[in-house]
């Protein structure tokens, strides 16, 4: 049987509301309650709720708030994460019926009285929608109730695991902006299978998501969805998906045309270099100074052209045939503050730095890609650096763009920061848009290291899965100057630790079946690939320092490919 809710009226649901925008979530913890002397019931069947199943609800909620962060901040990321969770423990822990659920004095209720801290920290001075449930789409529970309906999947071992398909934008395409699809969640469950297969590589998601829904909504007077089904409503959704597939590709992703020429300095394990290639770009040139990171281009790549040198010491003579190539690329050695020049540190940093700008202006590519610390991009100290930069390459007729993009925006189970400088010619310059990110969660560390983690036997592999259930702090690459193979400083220590990794070193092997059950395992260089998304054939040459750190300083291919397919339509257009 259903359980009925208290119901918050809505005179007194604002009144609290106003007056909570302004309190501490520390203050706000002191406020919930079980009850309210404006709740009332509704005269339907069911057993009312009770206190206990009440603060048991807070309980579990809370606890999940709390990996993500609260009562203090949080990020993008971890919202998202805890959006994801929060949305499978409401609809399977609640125990509402449909028709109970829809009544939005009831949210107002659990998130004025019982979770009015978790629903400020969510949603720090919320609209009243978020909070009242004026609009469930938007509600700071109430929503993600409805996402859990939409979803289930009950004869499957997990029947929420179609939450991780979509983010917020595509969930509220599908259910506010389009109901007479969002209203059945057959339709829905197969709108989630069929967008989960397709391949959208190269491809503006958000944009052909949306000419998907819109394709379906011309089909609806004429097709009786919930009548067919689910092999058949799947194909019959294919199909529909293709249609607006063929429709954008063209214009994106052209499989017809020529593919672009390209150069890659600083090259290291090729990781940029590989999804560069996924967006078009084969390399003419490949430059590194580490006889390690030569020898892994080679393993992988034995038809692209390495040369193993300082890219101080070359220049365009020596290659005649890269004048005029499509795209100069580089991940450069980490640059410091200007506070540092001169000192050892900075040194030969600096000097590369100089060299890859004088290099394209030397070699005049159609476009220049390097990436950086994200300081160089916004921080003041790099202030004197970003003007010189600009006015080298205006001075060799180009402009430059600058931005900051995070992995984990692109699918990479992993919070890395890059500054990217993006510089071209016109008309190429003003058709060259910065990639956006991805509509759906990226994966947690626990989903992409856990079969690793239990391929050997380890007890507490199933735990530690449940424990990691984040993305991961950034691999740190650490310098060639000091120190073997580790997770870094002591604060990224430290993160790794609440993931359950133990970042003192890197490992030789996952746990296996002596290894402690509540201890924390090191990462092996292979898990350190997973994390920057580097495919699992991609061969390392080298000691496993030497194999640690071309993992840790390279840039996961995923986030290459979108920043080259954003360059790569300017050049097209």
């Amino acid at each position: 049987m259903s359980l009925l809710y208290p119901r918050l009226l809505p005179q007194q649901a604002r009144q609290l509301y106003d007056e909570y925008r302004d309190l501490s979530i520390s203050e706000l913890s002191e406020r919930v309650s079980y009850t309210h002397s404006s709740a009332v019931y509704v005269a339907t069947g069911g057993d009312r709720v009770s206190t206990a199943q009440l603060k048991e609800l807070r309980r579990a909620v809370v606890e999940l708030a709390e990996r993500s962060g609260f009562p203090h901040s949080s990020d993008r990321a971890r919202n998202a994460d805890f959006d994801l969770g929060l949305a499978a423990l409401l609809h399977s822990e609640m125990g509402m019926v449909p028709a109970e659920a829809a009544a939005r004095d009831i949210w107002a209720f659990l998130a004025i009285a019982v979770l009015p801290d978790v629903a400020y920290w969510r949603y720090p001075r919320p609209p009243q929608d978020r909070v009242l449930g004026t609009d469930l789409t938007r509600h700071v529970f109430g929503r993600l109730w409805w996402r859990g309906q939409l979803v289930r999947s009950p004869d499957t071992s997990e029947p929420y695991d179609a939450l991780k398909i979509l983010g917020e934008a595509a969930f509220d395409q599908i259910y506010a902006r389009r109901a007479a699809l969002g209203g059945s969640p057959h339709m829905v469950r197969s709108i989630l299978r069929v967008w989960n297969d397709l391949d959208r590589r190269g491809l503006n998601e958000r944009e052909l998501f949306r000419d998907f829904l819109k394709r379906l909504l011309r089909l609806a007077p004429f097709v009786m969805f919930d009548g067919i089904e689910g092999h058949a409503l799947d194909d019959e959704l294919r199909a529909v998906a293709q249609e607006s597939i063929d429709a954008q590709r063209p214009s994106t992703f052209p499989a017809t045309k020529a593919r672009f020429r390209s150069v890659e300095i600083c090259a290291g394990a090729g990781a940029q270099a590989l999804g560069l290639e996924l967006a078009g770009f084969d390399p003419l040139l490949l430059i590194d100074s580490k006889a390690d990171a030569c020898f892994t281009i080679d393993l992988n790549r034995p038809d692209w052209d390495v040369v193993c040198m300082d890219v101080v010491q070359f220049h365009a003579g020596m290659r005649p045939d890269i004048v005029g190539v499509d795209l100069l690329s580089g991940g450069l050695p980490r640059v410091k503050s200007s506070a540092t020049v001169g000192r050892a540190e900075d040194t030969e940093e600096r000097r590369v730095l100089r060299a890859a700008i004088e290099l394209a202006c030397s070699i005049k590519p159609k476009a220049v890609l390097l990436e950086n610390v994200p300081d160089l991009v916004e921080d003041p100290a790099f202030e004197a650096d970003r003007t010189w930069i600009e006015h080298e390459l205006a001075g060799a007729g180009y402009r430059s763009s600058w931005r900051i993009l995070n992995a984990s925006d692109f699918g990479v189970p992993q919070n890395r920061n890059s500054g990217f400088l993006i510089a071209l010619r016109e008309p190429h310059f003003t058709r060259f848009q910065w990639p956006e990110a991805h509509d759906t969660t990226p994966p947690t560390v626990g989903s992409v290291l856990g079969p690793s983690m239990a391929s050997r036997g380890w007890a507490g592999a199933e735990q530690w899965i449940k424990n990691a259930d984040r993305i991961a702090p950034a691999l740190i690459g650490g310098s060639d100057r000091r120190g073997g193979a580790d997770l870094g400083p002591t604060g990224s220590k430290k993160a790794w630790a609440a993931l359950g990794v133990n970042g003192n070193s890197v490992g030789d092997e996952p746990p296996g079946l002596d290894f402690p059950i509540d201890d924390h395992p090191k990462l092996t260089v292979e898990q350190a690939a997973m994390i920057q998304s580097i495919p699992a054939d991609w061969s390392l040459s080298g000691g496993k320092t030497s194999r640690y750190r071309q993992i840790g300083h390279a840039m996961p291919p995923p986030l290459a490919t979108a920043v080259g397919l954003a360059i790569a339509a300017a050049l097209r257009s």
